[in-house]
């Protein structure tokens, strides 16, 4: 169990079944690098953003699925990945899994929202970590 609360990633609407992800930053303990949320069959998935295959984030302007929105597909050269286990479906990364994320749906004042729960050493980069210091003198 991790010591990070839930973060919320968006209104559970903005996510539609094989459309456009909402990516969020995160480190991995040593990089900055982003996560990614998607809707798949009524139900919401979070990946790691990097490809098993070359390590590149995977998306083109929050793009993550197949043209049919069947399958998550690297943009950079086509690996494709099962949307609900991560699991590659094609190309040289055969075998491997993306690193999912753990993810919920919650009931809101305002409607559902998209939360996800930080563990192991996939971890949101605080909004502090990445503002610059403004106390520090110009």
């Amino acid at each position: 169990m991790s010591d990070t609360p839930a973060q919320r990633v968006c209104a559970a609407a903005d996510l539609v079944n094989g459309g456009l992800g909402v990516k969020v930053p995160a480190t991995d303990g040593t990089h900055e690098t982003t996560v990614f949320f998607v809707r798949y069959q009524d139900r919401v998935f979070g990946y790691l953003n990097r490809c098993t295959h070359v390590g590149v984030e995977m998306d083109w302007e929050n793009s993550f699925f197949t043209r049919d929105g069947a399958l998550i597909m690297c943009a950079w050269h086509g690996a494709t990945y099962h949307p609900d286990t991560g699991l590659c479906a094609g190309g040289a990364c055969r075998g491997s899994k993306l690193t999912a994320l753990q993810v919920e749906e919650r009931d809101e004042a305002q409607g559902r929202a998209v939360y996800w729960l930080p563990a192991g050493k996939i971890q949101p980069v605080k909004a502090d970590a990445a503002a610059p210091d403004a106390a520090a003198p110009a």
